[in-house]
């Protein structure tokens, strides 16, 4: 699934996993997890600039591509906060602490402080994010109920010098695997990259995409497209709602569901359209209907609750 998708917001922790559980069988939230402890899985700052769980192999490709838009405003923010100078002497920092294994948000903060790297405020996050950009550092293994920050190197390998250029054709392509049919636009805003360079991304796909007009591309010799799912709950910043430059098909009337604050809510899906909000109180799924649904479908929905918390309690 990861791989289809090919980056999955993931700045909230359960939300991607609820993702991963919505488009997979047979999995509970733990084996994310056991994934990310076991290297296959990392959470970084790609795609605009948000942390996306991706698979590892797929590091490269990511960060070479959607990290470069993002130098001059983490530069930006680094003065913003009063970093400034110290920013470089923050990246090595971070580099020699990582040098010795995993490390968690407190005991880099830690090692900054020791090192004269402002901290204070959002400072911290920028320095991380900023060690990011170089290519330092991930976060990979689950430590208690935290993810650890690890050096890229120790823990994915000598990462190989790529040519951006050609790789805007791959992440094309990729891009249309789970997301097609697309535009360019849609390209652009979901992988934070220029319009220009989404479209010469798949200028150099051009053999194995067709038009099928108004701008929407997708893959040649693709398969008929999958049937709408069952119903269906969803969680924080599904991959659906942030797939593309518009989510009027999914949101409707349902504007609320992306808060002015840039929160995405958890929902329920029926027909391909969002008809409900749910959370999940003391471990019990709630479900609060935005408008009337079938009887049948309220039963599939209080069905995939019950599978939600079987999924997020599992072992």
């Amino acid at each position: 699934m990861a791989e289809r998708l090919l980056a999955i917001q993931g700045q909230d922790p359960r939300g991607a996993r609820l993702a991963v559980r919505a488009r997979s069988e047979g999995l509970v939230a733990s084996d994310v997890d056991r994934a990310l402890d076991e290297r296959r899985l990392v959470v970084t700052w790609v795609n605009r600039g948000t942390l996306h769980l991706i698979r590892s192999e797929d590091y490269p490709l990511l960060h070479a591509v959607t990290t470069p838009p993002l130098w001059t405003s983490c530069r930006t923010r680094l003065r913003q906060t009063g970093v400034g100078d110290a920013a470089d002497r923050g990246v090595d920092t971070v580099r020699r602490a990582l040098a010795d294994g995993p490390r968690t948000r407190v005991e880099l903060r830690d090692a900054l402080d020791s090192a004269d790297v402002p901290t204070a405020g959002q400072a911290l996050v920028h320095v991380l994010f900023y060690a990011t950009l170089h290519g330092v550092c991930v976060r990979g293994p689950m430590v208690g109920k935290e993810q650890a920050f690890v050096s890229t190197r120790d823990w994915l390998g000598e990462q190989p010098e790529v040519d951006r250029d050609a790789l805007l054709g791959e992440l094309a392509r990729r891009y249309l695997v789970g997301h097609g049919p697309a535009t360019a636009a849609d390209l652009a805003r979901w992988a934070g990259i220029s319009l220009g360079d989404a479209r010469a991304g798949l200028k150099r796909i051009a053999r194995r995409i067709v038009d099928l007009g108004d701008g929407l591309l997708d893959l040649r010799k693709r398969e008929d497209p999958a049937p709408l799912p069952p119903p269906r709950l969803l969680g924080a910043f599904d991959p659906l709602l942030l797939g593309w430059e518009s989510r009027e098909r999914v949101v409707g009337e349902h504007k609320k569901l992306v808060t002015d604050n840039g929160l995405f809510r958890p929902f329920a899906l029926v027909k391909g359209r969002a008809v409900a909000t749910w959370r999940l109180p003391k471990g019990k799924v709630e479900i609060e209907h935005l408008e009337d649904v079938t009887k049948k479908a309220a039963r599939e929905l209080e069905a995939d609750a019950r599978a939600v918390e079987a999924y997020l309690n599992g072992p």
